[in-house]
């Protein structure tokens, strides 16, 4: 499997890109400049410079460094939320499909119904009942996302389960448990790590978005998509202030979206 990713033109690229994301926001101390967060009103919109490497925003802070930081705080949200999502949807829909019958009809129905509210809704309604924050943001993303990974789970383990080799895990007497996670999930996991590499994209394009809104972080945490909601009032008079984090928040995106698609070529070369 390594070696078929490092023979991947579009795999290396987005490891790579990848990589240097998690780069910058695990060093992010060294490589900012300044203090993301400190106010200098009398560097307002101050050019480019030693001090500031990209200028200064409307309040003096140092738009380089709150671009590093920002690495932090998406990867820092995303990462933790996909992995919850991936614990959670696994757990329900590896249970249902299982089991089936009236179980997962039930499970079926209920991922249908909820499935009918727009996540961006969902979200809008948790936050409003919880207030803002980044545990928040967290808690609304996870609730208006796991029945959608639950169900893809589901799916995999209902086509796993009609092969021949649970059947003959069961006639030598291996147990449900032992079916499950020492078959059935050994057997989903390349398609589950390609789907969650895509989701990791999905989740920050997603907070980010929530924070465009102005739902979620609050006013003046250097992550991404709260510069560019800060940045609105000056689209024509300072364009580079949207324009920074947009890029950022499209190379992040990209870099695991090109990696989890030529992830998918390698394991379905028939599907590609």
């Amino acid at each position: 499997m390594v070696k078929e990713i490092l023979k991947n033109k579009q795999a290396v690229i987005g490891l790579i890109m990848m990589f240097i994301v998690a780069f910058i926001a695990v060093f992010a101390p060294f490589i900012a400049v300044n203090n993301p967060e400190e106010i200098s009103p009398a560097q307002k919109f101050a050019r480019f410079s030693g001090r500031y490497p990209l200028g200064a925003d409307q309040l003096g802070r140092c738009i380089f460094s709150r671009l590093i930081y920002g690495a932090r705080y998406s990867l820092g949200i995303a990462i933790p939320v996909l992995l919850i999502l991936a614990v959670i949807s696994t757990f329900l829909g590896t249970v249902s499909a299982y089991i089936g019958g009236r179980f997962d009809r039930i499970f079926s129905i209920f991922c249908d119904i909820f499935m009918a509210f727009p996540p961006l809704l969902v979200v809008l309604s948790l936050v409003g009942a919880l207030g803002q924050g980044i545990l928040n943001i967290m808690i609304a993303v996870i609730f208006s996302m796991w029945v959608w990974f639950a169900r893809v789970i589901r799916s995999y383990v209902l086509m796993e389960k009609k092969k021949g080799y649970v059947t003959a895990s069961k006639i030598v007497g291996c147990s449900d448990i032992q079916i499950i996670t020492r078959h059935i999930i050994p057997n989903i996991l390349p398609a589950f790590i390609v789907y969650f590499s895509t989701g990791v994209a999905g989740i920050i394009l997603m907070i980010s978005g929530f924070s465009f809104l102005g739902l979620g972080i609050e006013a003046g945490v250097p992550e991404w998509g709260a510069m560019l909601s800060s940045a609105k009032p000056y689209l024509y008079s300072r364009p580079l202030l949207l324009i920074y984090p947009g890029i950022f928040i499209l190379f992040t995106a990209a870099g695991f979206n090109l990696f989890g698609e030529a992830l998918r070529d390698i394991i379905s070369p028939e599907g590609g």
